[in-house]
């Protein structure tokens, strides 16, 4: 049987509710997300529920302790691994939080992007597919599927709850 490797993606509000915070992946040239921007998260550790998993992931990447979040969705990415493996990612909008967010992180600099132009940004591609879903008043919960094969995504399909 395979195992996805479970992960957290947390997007972020900054007060003013227009913008989002985002790690640009510029620091190490051989990280296989390099140039691209991504919200926060990483891989949660055996023993480790997803909601601490995040929180913890916020605290060493940002910086920062959550207030309150909530469950934007989940993905599924078949083949998404560069060994084919795949991830599954819980996805989480922070609406409150408390801490002083530096300028970088050790995967690159911490900027606040606004959210009706993240489209503009160099992200991977399947991310394209679900980051809108996050934040559209009129999708409480998303659950997708975004199948990659040779670093690209081969299509998506998604459910949306509520």
């Amino acid at each position: 049987m395979i195992r996805p490797q479970l992960t957290t993606l947390a997007f972020v509000l900054h007060p003013d509710g227009e913008r989002v915070l985002m790690v640009h992946r510029t620091a190490r040239p051989d990280d296989d997300q390099f140039g691209k921007y991504n919200g926060l998260g990483g891989k949660v550790e055996r023993g480790e529920d997803v909601a601490a998993g995040m929180e913890r992931e916020l605290r060493e990447e940002a910086g920062i302790e959550v207030d309150h979040m909530s469950l934007a969705g989940t993905v599924s990415w078949p083949g998404f691994n560069p060994d084919g493996s795949d991830q599954f990612g819980f996805v989480f909008v922070v609406d409150a939080w408390h801490g002083r967010i530096p300028e970088a992180n050790e995967e690159g600099p911490l900027t606040w992007e606004r959210i009706d132009r993240l489209d503009r940004l160099a992200m991977w591609e399947g991310d394209r597919c679900f980051v809108p879903l996050v934040f559209d008043p009129g999708v409480p919960q998303f659950h997708a599927v975004i199948p990659y094969e040779d670093g690209r995504p081969t299509g998506a399909s998604w459910t949306t709850l509520g």
